[in-house]
C-alpha cells in the first residue's frame, strides 16, 4: 500500500518536487561515477544525461526512482533492457562494470536528476 502511494505521487509530481524525492548523494561516489559514466553511458544516454538518437534521456520523469527504482538501473547494465518506453531499441548489457561501479554510476544519475529536475515524458 505504501509503495502504492509513493508511486503515486511520484508520478504526480513534476521537476519542482525533485529534492523532496532524491535524497543527496554520497559526493564522493557522485564524484566516482561522473567518470564511469561518461565512458560506459554518455555515448547514449548523453554527457549531460539529456539523451542523444542512440538513447533516451536519465533526465526524463520516466526515470524517477518512482518509476525506475535504483536496482531497475543495475539490472539494465547486467542484463540489457528491452525498448518498453521509446523506439531506440533494446539496450544491451554493458560488460565491465563491477557492482560499485554501477552504483557509483546510479548516485551520479541521481544527484544530477536531484540538482536539474526532470523532463517531461514523452519528450
Amino acid at each position: 500500500m505504501v509503495a502504492a502511494i509513493v508511486a503515486l505521487l511520484g508520478a504526480c509530481g513534476t521537476g519542482e518536487d525533485v529534492a523532496t524525492e532524491i535524497e543527496p548523494q554520497d559526493p564522493d561516489l557522485v564524484a566516482a561515477g561522473e567518470p564511469l559514466y561518461n565512458s560506459a553511458c554518455a555515448a547514449c544516454h548523453g554527457f549531460d544525461l539529456r539523451g542523444t538518437d542512440r538513447g533516451p534521456s536519465h533526465l526524463s520523469e520516466i526515470y524517477r526512482p518512482s518509476h525506475h527504482a535504483d536496482f531497475s538501473f543495475a539490472l539494465a547494465v547486467q542484463q540489457g533492457s528491452r525498448a518498453h518506453h521509446w523506439q531506440f531499441g533494446d539496450m544491451p548489457p554493458i560488460a565491465g562494470l563491477s557492482t560499485d561501479d554501477i552504483a557509483a554510476i546510479t548516485a551520479y544519475v541521481r544527484e544530477t536528476q536531484r540538482t536539474e529536475g526532470f523532463e517531461s515524458y514523452p519528450p
